[in-house]
This record gives C-alpha cells, structure tokens and sequence, in this order.
C-alpha cells in the first residue's frame, strides 16, 4: 500500500493533481494509464485566439465533468459534527453551523443521513420545518435521504421528505440481505407498492448497494435441509432486482466504492452442475445499461489495498484509485446524475474535530476539477 497521507493541509503532496502540475508528461502517462485526470486551471488543451489555426483541438471546449449543482454530500460523511455538542473548538457543529459550512465549501445538495441534533443546540430536538429553512437560507437543496423504508412507517417519511423539499427518498440498506431469489421477490413487491406512493407525492423511492448487493443469488442446484437451493445460476442479486421492479417506480443509488469493492470480492459462484465459475463485476456496465434508473451517486474513493478483506481503503475524493473519470463520463446523462461526496470515514475523533470537514473540503476542490472535453 502507498504512503498517503490524509491530512487535507498535505493531502496534495502525493495526489494526481500535483503530479499533473509537475509535468504535461506526467499527465500524459496518467492518461495513457486509465486514470482520471484532473484539470488544474486552463485546460492544456486551449490556444490564445489567432494560434493553431486549422488545429483540431481549436473546436474543444471543456466543462466540468460533474454539473456544478449537481454536486452533493451525504451528511454521513460528517455525523460528528452534525451530532455534535456545542463546543468551543471553533469547528461548526448542528444542522446550521455545518450546512452553512457546506454552502460556502460550494456544495449545492444535500442528502440527509437522519433528521436529529444534540438537543442542548436548541435546547430540544430540531423540526424538519427548520431543517428546511436553514437549507433555503443556504441555497441548498435536499436531494435524497437514508431513512428506514417501510410499509407501515412510509407514509410519516413522505411528509419528512416532502417537507424538505427532496425529489429522491432512500435507505442504506439492501432491499432484502437474502441470498434468494424468493426473498427479492417479495421485496421486489414491495418496493413496486412504495414506489406508487413515492410517485403520486413527486418523488423517487430509491436503495444503496453496498458490495454484498452484487454477490450471487442462490436460485439453482441440490436444495439444503431447509429446502433453499445451494448454487447459483450466475445471476447477482441486486440485478436480478432490476427485473423484478418498475422502472417508472424503483430507482437506485450507486455507491462506487462499494461497487468496486463487489468487483474485487465477489468473483466466483458455484454453477447448477457443481463448478466454480469466474465472473468480474462491472461497475460501468451495471449503471450504463440502465443509466436513468440512478439518479443519485456516492462519490466514495478508496485506494487499492489487498491485505484488507474488501481490497480498498477509503479515502477523500480524488486521494484514491478509483477512477471517476472514466466512470461518470462512460455513463452519460450527467444532468440527470448527482454525486453526493461520502467517507464513512471521515470523522476524526476528539483528536481531530474539523477532519471530517476538511476532508468535505478537500474533496469537493477535487470533484470540481474533474473535466471533460467535448467538441464544439
């Protein structure tokens, strides 16, 4: 594993974007590598008007590769000072000293991770009512939320969600954790019902994947002492929920590192006939085959490392390997896409109180210098 390190003040010593500022060959050699490269102020590309005449790159233009107010965070990524009491360390804390903190990084959404606060903020517990106008004082919009999405409680979440002006309502969690197929069925029922009542409020019902969302369904081969089958037909399990759900109703928010997480781990399935088979996950085809049924992204970077069970370690945006370029560019649509920036490991701790927000900060700079170049 490389020795990066994450202080945000240091973070560039060792990114691309220092690299790409040494030398136009550096960037050359990233290029060529399939990585994402980051533009760091006029692109290289672009001539003073009147060289280069007849040139073909004079007809390139670049724009960001990510809309500008389609940029957003999840508010996981900074729970600690969400949650935090009042304090004297001079970091922001609550919903409105952290989301003012938020706009003025350059974030234009917001995805909630809950609705609460330390109640000595206010001396109670905050009211969606005043979450709504701390986002609109901020020129914030809610675009999602991970909430519980449940039949008997769906209803109360609409109006939250509604309240706050959000066009997405979401959870963190699987449809279902089963290996069966007759489990996603029956959340596949479900979902298509919620997804109805989503729809006639304005709004989409979307879920997160994490890696175990691509592993095999278990739908084929001898039966256990439960009668449930043992082997697999190939199928993984969140695709197979694709098929099973309305596209005019269900809809899914991609986490990407916990895509490429699925890539490295979950390769191999045992086939009807008893033998192991290979199959690589991949993430870009899984989105760009069905790219309008994700409107919602995490942003979530980690740098390849093996020692550990899921192959990658988390890290800001733009620190790691993952190559965002490449996957947001692939996917097209991207007035259609929002990225919500995500580090489930953000928080530094009472040993580092402003890390979480530092490394909003850092990775926000990052996602806003990724560029694409397309003709005139």
């Amino acid at each position: 594993m490389r020795d990066r390190t994450h202080d945000p003040r240091t973070a560039g010593q060792l990114t691309r974007r220092s690299i790409l500022a040494a030398s136009a060959g550096a960037a050359a050699a990233i290029g060529a590598a399939g990585l994402p490269v980051l533009a760091t102020g006029t692109p290289a590309l672009a001539e003073s008007e009147g060289e280069g005449k007849g040139n073909m790159y004079n007809r390139l233009r670049a724009e960001p590769l990510i809309p500008g107010g389609n940029r957003g965070i999840i508010l996981y990524s900074v729970r600690d000072r969400i949650s935090a009491a009042p304090d004297d360390s001079g970091v922001p804390y609550g919903f409105e000293r952290v989301l003012a903190r938020l706009a003025e990084i350059g974030y234009k959404e917001i995805e909630f991770a809950g609705y609460t606060q330390n109640t000595a903020i206010l001396g109670r517990q905050i009211t969606p009512t005043e979450i709504r106008k701390i986002l609109d004082d901020n020129g914030l919009i809610a675009n999602g939320t991970h909430t519980q999405i449940r039949a008997d409680t769906f209803a109360q979440q609409l109006d939250i969600a509604e309240e706050l002006g959000m066009k997405n309502i979401g959870t963190g969690s699987d449809p279902t954790n089963s290996a069966y197929r007759a489990d996603w069925d029956a959340a596949a029922d479900t979902w298509n019902e919620l997804g109805r009542q989503a729809a006639a409020r304005g709004m989409r019902l979307y879920t997160h994947n994490h890696d175990a969302a691509y592993n095999f369904l278990l739908d084929s081969g001898p039966l256990d002492e439960l009668g449930r089958p043992t082997r697999s037909s190939g199928v993984r399990r969140l695709e197979y929920f694709f098929k099973q759900t309305d596209p005019r109703y269900v809809f899914f928010e991609f986490d990407i590192y916990w895509g490429y997480v699925a890539r490295y781990r979950h390769q191999r399935y045992v086939d009807p006939t008893g033998q192991e088979q290979t199959s690589l996950f991949d993430p870009i085809i899984n989105v760009a085959e069905r790219t309008t049924r994700f409107p919602l992204f995490h942003a979530k970077d980690g740098n390849k490392n093996t020692t550990l069970p899921n192959g990658y370690e988390m890290t800001p945006l733009g620190e790691g390997d993952i190559n965002f370029q490449q996957f947001f560019q692939t996917i097209g649509e991207p007035d259609f896409h929002h990225a919500n920036w995500e580090q489930d490991t953000a928080p530094g701790g009472t040993t580092n109180r402003a890390q979480s927000l530092d490394f909003a900060a850092l990775s926000f700079q990052n996602m806003s210098e990724l560029t694409i170049y397309k003709r005139s």
